[in-house]
Order: structure tokens, then sequence, then C-alpha cells
């Protein structure tokens, strides 16, 4: 049976060890790389996917210019795909099986693709969310980024237990971001903020005529859902509430983009720039109104929990205005990035990368596209419960069929929706996918490093916040970060304390 690719861990000894470089200087026509990533929002939560009611200007057009990859994948979850997208292999072999408890940390024995990009000679930025840990071994400028200007946890304002949470008080208004190991109180809407501090930065790179990577993972659309009135009112009584917050939430995120854009043409910077435009899980506020035809959204094994938007945009290298429908996903790319830059790769980071370069298929979306298999698991089991949920809540699937939860079985190109249970009647289909999950997850069980893992009992993002401009926690804050008084299911809810903003929606 061929494998599903899905290889072993390395060890990280250095950057340069491990990847190795390009042999002279970065040459000039190496393009610059931004990725765009809103987080919890869906496939059919864009105007130009078929959503009736939502206004998504900058994303529509930008799909008229790119390749789009009708069929990719990410995690059901936040810290999964970032951990995938970092690394090029599924997230549980990252040690990363939740969003919280120290299970969202990304082991420190993988090479990230901003390690390879700067060792291939690019200078490298992150501005949102990370999630990937909040201790400062952990932090985004210990892992191949130049630049650092991000929230903590899971989403602004979030405390959990151990080290997952923010900067205490936070809101989406006006928030206090880590920016290099310093907090800087900002001034404005989250998404602004990021986006302003992106540009800010990529105009200064830029001026140094070698090449960036932009990674813009933002906070937005997760709950909780706060918006600037303005962009509320938009959908205020089309929709219901919630759902209208978070299109505003979209809405503004979408003139951000438009800004982004712009500035590169500007700039004359927009031929030689890579943009991948893409979501980080399936949708949430927004499937009520449309999902595309979708089963499923954040937090499920189906469709509708890992089919997102996938644009791509290079003008000097590839025609776009096109559609891609072959089976890709977030592990191919780091491999299509690397392939990019000419990063010389060591075997052991060869040996990390489960997923493919997208490249040849960007060139030409009719190349030969072997069938492979993706495997899908929410996670987020109880602790000491891993063995026990390897039927739950999980898919394998290949390019027409999903097996979802052992037990069901769909064809993807007659059922789109997963609407009928056909596993009675392909016993050799089934056979072939419980072969290959099989051997997918007894490769991963060795590798959940962060299971039996107990955290500070003080968020390092709130403790580095009281040290720097004073103050402290208080009785209720102390037990809600304690790991030792966490839920054993792990079911306490975030706090988000501080004063709510006018504006705030």
């Amino acid at each position: 049976m061929k494998r599903c690719r899905i290889l072993s861990t390395c060890v990280l000894v250095t950057v340069l060890a491990l990847t190795g470089s390009r042999s002279a200087a970065a040459s000039p026509e190496l393009p610059n790389i931004i990725i765009v990533m809103p987080d919890d929002v869906g496939y059919g939560d864009f105007a130009c996917l078929g959503n009736p009611i939502i206004h998504t200007p900058a994303v529509d057009a930008f799909f008229k210019q790119s390749v789009r990859f009708t069929d990719f994948h990410v995690s059901p979850t936040c810290a999964p795909t970032r951990a995938a997208l970092m690394t090029g292999r599924h997230e549980f072999k990252n040690g990363v099986t939740h969003t919280i408890y120290e299970r969202e940390r990304l082991t420190l024995k993988a090479t990230t693709i901003a390690q390879v990009l700067k060792s291939a000679g690019y200078t490298t930025g992150i501005f949102g969310k990370w999630h990937l840990g909040d201790e400062p071994d952990r932090w985004p400028d210990k892992r191949g980024f130049d630049e650092m200007f991000i929230h903590g946890g899971g989403g602004i304002g979030q405390t959990f237990p151990g080290s997952c949470g923010d900067a205490p008080g936070n809101t989406y208004f006006d928030p206090a971001i880590l920016h290099n190991g310093r907090f800087e109180k900002t001034t404005g809407y989250c998404t602004d903020v990021f986006f302003q501090q992106a540009l800010k930065w990529i105009d200064e790179k830029r001026k140094e005529r070698a090449p960036f990577f932009a990674y813009v993972p933002l906070n937005a659309a997760h709950a909780p859902l706060q918006v600037p009135d303005e962009f509320f009112k938009r959908y205020e009584g089309k929709v219901p509430q919630n759902t209208a917050k978070f299109y505003g939430m979209i809405e503004n995120l979408d003139d951000n983009f438009a800004v982004l854009l712009k500035k590169l043409k500007n700039w004359r910077i927009e031929d030689n720039t890579l943009v991948i435009f893409l979501t980080d899980n399936g949708g949430t506020f927004g499937v009520n109104v449309y999902n595309a035809g979708m089963r499923g959204s954040k937090v499920t094994p189906y469709e509708g929990g890992t089919r997102v938007p996938s644009f791509w945009r290079w003008p000097a290298a590839f025609k776009g205005g096109r559609d891609c429908n072959e089976l890709t996903a977030q592990i191919d790319i780091f491999p299509t990035l690397a392939k990019i830059a000419g990063a010389q790769l060591s075997q052991e980071v060869k040996n990390q990368i489960e997923g493919r370069s997208l490249l040849p298929l960007l060139k030409n979306s009719k190349t030969q596209w072997p069938d492979r298999f993706l495997v899908t698991h929410v996670g987020r089991w109880p602790r000491g419960q891993a063995a026990n949920w390897k039927f739950k809540n999980c898919c394998i699937r290949d390019r027409r069929f999903a097996l979802v939860n052992d037990s069901e079985l769909y064809d993807l190109k007659t059922d789109p929706g997963e609407k009928k249970n056909i596993i009675q009647d392909h016993a050799e289909v089934v056979a072939k996918l419980r072969a290959a999950y099989d051997e997918w997850w007894n490769e991963v069980m060795p590798r959940l490093e962060n299971e039996d893992a107990i955290g500070p009992k003080i968020n390092p993002f709130k403790a580095m916040y009281w040290k720097q401009f004073g103050g402290g926690p208080d009785a209720a804050l102390l037990r809600q970060m304690d790991p030792d008084l966490a839920n054993r299911e792990g079911t306490r809810q975030p706090a988000r304390s501080g004063a709510t903003p006018k504006s705030q929606n």
C-alpha cells in the first residue's frame, strides 16, 4: 500500500545546520512573500464564493487575479492549522492536539518555514496571532521571525490555565501587543493595528531591496465578536445579530486587505510579490447563512470544518484567474515556499515535510497530481485519553472518498454535502482508508509530547505585562490561571477582563 505521506520528526540543532542556505546572497529575483490568514472565517464567508449577503470587494478582486485551490484543506481549529503550516506536517506530529492547556505548543524539535526562508536570505515578520506557545522560548522570534508583533493565547483578551493567555484586560480596541519582546499599548481596532504595523515593516524592508516574508495571521473574526459600529451596522437587521458582527469584522479585514494590495501596487513590488490568502479553519458564525453546501463547521471533521479558500497571486511567475481542483492542504505551503526561495534543505528537514510543492500546479492547473491521503482529527480529548480517541472526530480522505469516524463513508464527487453514508457499499475503499489511518495513528501516538505538560500558574504574557507596567492579578484571576485548579476536561472558559470599549458590539 502506498504510504500516507506523513513522515518522521527531526531534531532542530541550528537553522543553518538543518536547512542549509543559499550559496550566495539572496538574488533580487526572489519574490517577496505575504500570507494573510483570517481566523474562524470559512469558505462560505466571501461574496466571490457565493455568499449572497457579505460585501468583500477586495478579496473578490483578488480571487479573479489568483490561482484558486478549490479543494484546499486545513485543520479544524486554530493552533493545529498554524502548526501544520509552519512545519509542513500534521499538527499531531508537532505535539499540537488542542488550542489550550499546553497542547497548543509547537515542539521545539521542528524547523519552521520562517527559519527556512531566513536561511535563504529572507527577512521575516509576524503580525497577529501566533498561538503556538506563549512562553518566551516558544515565541516566534525564537522560531525564525526577525520581527514579532503578536497578541497572546488564541485570541485577544483570553485567559486559560497554564501558559496560554493574553495581556490582562485586553480587548479588540486599543490592545496591548507584544512587539519584539516588549508590550506596546496601541490605538485603534486590532485588525487595523496589525495591518498598519505589517505595512510599516514591509515599507521599511522593500527599501532595503532584500526579499521579505510577512506572515499576517489575524485574530479576526474569532470571538468575542467585537467590531466597530460602522461595520456592524452594515449588516444589522439583514442577518442574526452575531452574524452581523461577524460579517462586519470580515468586511473590516477586507478593507485592510485592499489597502495592502494597493500599497504593493503603488510601491511597484506587486509583480514580484507572492500573496497568499487563506483562512485557518471552517466557518463559525456565518454557516447559518451560507456554507457553500458543505456539512459541518469549525471543530468538526467534515468538509465544512476543513475546506477553506486558498488564493495565490504572483504575477511575475504564473497567470491567475483560474481554478485548480486538486486535493491540497496547509502542509503544502512549507515545501512550496522553500522551493520558491531556493532553500537547500537538509535531510532532516526533508524528512519532516509531509506536504508537496504546489509550484507545478501554480504554473499549470492540469499538471499530473497523484492521489493522496489527508487526515483530519479534531483532537481536544480529555487529559490522558488520547488512545481512546482514535476514531472520534476524525476523517481520512483521498480525492474522492472521505471516511469519517471510522463509521461513515462519503463519495465527495457525487455527494459533496456528505449526506449519504455509503460505507456498506464500498468495502474495498473502506479497507484502504482504514489501513492508511491505522498507519498514521501509530506514527503520531509517540509524538504527542504535550499531553501531560503542566503550565505555569501565571500566564507568561500577563506576568511580563505586569512587570513592565505594574499591577498584578486578583484572587479570581489567579484561580483562573492555575492549571492545578483547571477542570479535568478543560471546560473552563477564557476570562475577558477590562473596560468595554464604547464602539464595541
